[in-house]
């Protein structure tokens, strides 16, 4: 009797362990489960707050943490680009008199410079100048040489006159490190008058006429000299750019220019960069860079059903697809006997460069982005407001246009012919556009400038100057700097200076400059249909 009633004991004990061991495990996975995501929740913000994960494309091997003197390691990494100063210890900051701590502290939109002089370090290769001539103020000057220190470049050659010569701007501009300001003097010109480009064939049909001829041999002259002072500042890639075009190094493996040129094979002398034109969507537009995101993109970057097939769409009763040039811009290895080819590309007095050409990256140019781009394109032009007067002063069909009604209607039609041809309103027509890929919106640059500007670096700038710079001081940086330029433009070629036992004509045969170029119309949409 006594077994029959031990056999349920003992399965009613088996049973209320089981249910205990289950229960067990089912309380340690909920255990698990509720402190797996608040762990990884916790290492990701660690992580973060320490700002690791952004490497410095040229220089992610072989550095070791900077060191500040007196203080702990400083093992956050840097924007591509945008090297800190952190070497120098906090109380030669202090000391120093050249405001070098102004907007040093960290800001929540752009945490990535040390101070607004962005110094970098000698070692990083490649080293990357720009070349531009300008009349603008600061206002554009200064985001678009910033932003493209971000982009890791460091020397930039200014050819300055009209406002961007005026003593408030260019005592701003001389106070920059990396920044060689050329005034346009008559030394100057008397130096260029020398040059042997004007024996060359290549330019010649450009001398001698006003307006957009006469700033493009400008810009050919300058950038002959721009290439003496690359080289002897041991540059090794230059690029002509405008202040009113930026880089936009799509496809690079960092957004960084310096990165994108040293994935370049080793024997291409030119790499050009296609260019997307600013498409404003308002014309009450006052910051070209922070308040344009949409550009229509370049016939090398789309299909050519896709180009030929919205060329109507696109063009929208304008004389092309583009407003203005549609050819793109180059940057060029710095070697001998390199010189340029007009405003857009570069050329070799020994050889055809070995190009390429790039299928992301490109320019961006912000033209007629503002409504008062069409009167003060105007007032730099004296020509006679008629179609065969513009046409020895412009290049391209739109700016004959725009210079006409800029100089013949009231500001009421000039805002009405501005808002057909240039402001991009119809919503319908633009949504078809952009998911045909024939327009796109780009925010990088807007989101760099703003957070440049948000961070105090262009106001630092401003500040420093006029504080460390007095009137005696200034007055003889620009004698200084005059002096200097004389002595590069002492050393151009000259013509006089041509290889021994062959001309400068032989040389360069029947290559001739590049002017700007309208991008392909409809009439070439046979030629690549039988392709």
């Amino acid at each position: 009797m006594k077994s029959h009633h031990r056999a349920p004991l003992i399965s009613s004990s088996s049973s209320s362990s089981s249910s205990s061991s289950n229960h067990s495990l089912v309380s340690k996975l909920l255990l698990i489960l509720t402190l797996l995501p608040v762990s990884l929740a916790c290492l990701a913000f660690i992580l973060q707050w320490r700002g690791d994960g952004l490497a410095d494309p040229a220089s992610a091997t072989g550095r070791s943490s900077t060191s500040v003197q007196g203080g702990s390691d400083l093992n956050h990494e840097v924007f591509p680009g945008m090297e800190t100063v952190s070497s120098v210890s906090p109380k030669a900051h202090q000391s120093s008199s050249d405001c070098s701590n102004l907007a040093r502290s960290s800001s929540p939109s752009f945490p990535y410079y040390g101070d607004w002089k962005f110094g970098v370090d000698t070692s990083l290769k490649p080293k990357i100048c720009i070349t531009t001539s300008t009349s603008a103020g600061l206002d554009q000057i200064l985001p678009w040489m910033f932003y493209h220190k971000v982009l890791g470049v460091s020397t930039f050659f200014l050819f300055v006159e009209g406002k961007a010569a005026t003593p408030a701007i260019s005592k701003v501009l001389e106070s920059i490190p990396g920044v060689k300001v050329v005034y346009r003097t008559k030394e100057l010109e008397d130096k260029q008058a020398k040059s042997r480009i004007w024996n060359e064939t290549w330019l010649s049909s450009f001398f001698y006429k006003p307006c957009n001829y006469e700033l493009f041999v400008k810009q050919s002259l300058n950038m002959e000299m721009a290439i003496v002072m690359a080289r002897d500042a041991g540059m090794e890639w230059i690029l002509h750019l405008d202040t009113d075009e930026l880089i936009y190094p799509a496809g690079a493996r960092e957004y960084s220019l310096r990165r994108l040129l040293l994935d370049v094979p080793p024997n291409v002398d030119m790499v050009i960069f296609p260019n997307y034109e600013s498409s404003v969507e308002r014309d009450d537009i006052k910051d070209p860079f922070t308040e344009v995101s949409m550009f229509k993109k370049n016939y090398d970057h789309l299909p050519k059903d896709t180009y030929f097939g919205m060329y109507k769409e696109a063009t929208r009763n304008n004389p092309n697809y583009f407003l203005t040039y549609g050819n793109g811009k180059s940057v060029a290895r710095v070697q001998d006997h390199l010189r340029p080819n007009g405003a857009h590309r570069w050329h070799n007095y020994m050889k055809t460069p070995n190009e390429i050409k790039l299928e992301e990256a490109a320019v961006l140019h912000y033209t007629y982005a503002k409504f008062s781009d069409l009167t003060s394109r105007r007032d730099r032009c004296g020509c006679k407001p008629t179609k065969e007067d513009v046409k020895r002063c412009f290049m391209l069909d739109f700016d004959r246009s725009a210079f006409i009604i800029a100089s013949t209607a009231t500001e009421e039609e000039m805002l009405s012919w501005y808002r057909e041809h240039v402001v991009w309103g119809d919503k319908e027509v633009k949504t078809k556009l952009l998911r045909k890929g024939i327009l796109t919106r780009i925010y990088s640059p807007m989101v760099v400038i703003q957070a440049l500007k948000e961070s105090g670096v262009f106001s630092s700038v401003v500040t420093s100057a006029s504080t460390n710079l007095s009137k005696k001081k200034f007055l003889a940086t620009m004698q200084k700097s005059n002096s200097s330029k004389s002595s590069a433009s002492e050393s151009l070629p000259l013509k006089d200076k041509e290889p021994q036992g062959i001309s400068a004509r032989h040389l360069l045969g029947t290559e001739s400059a590049v002017p700007p170029l309208s991008p392909p119309g409809m009439e070439h949409a046979k030629l690549v249909t039988e392709d």
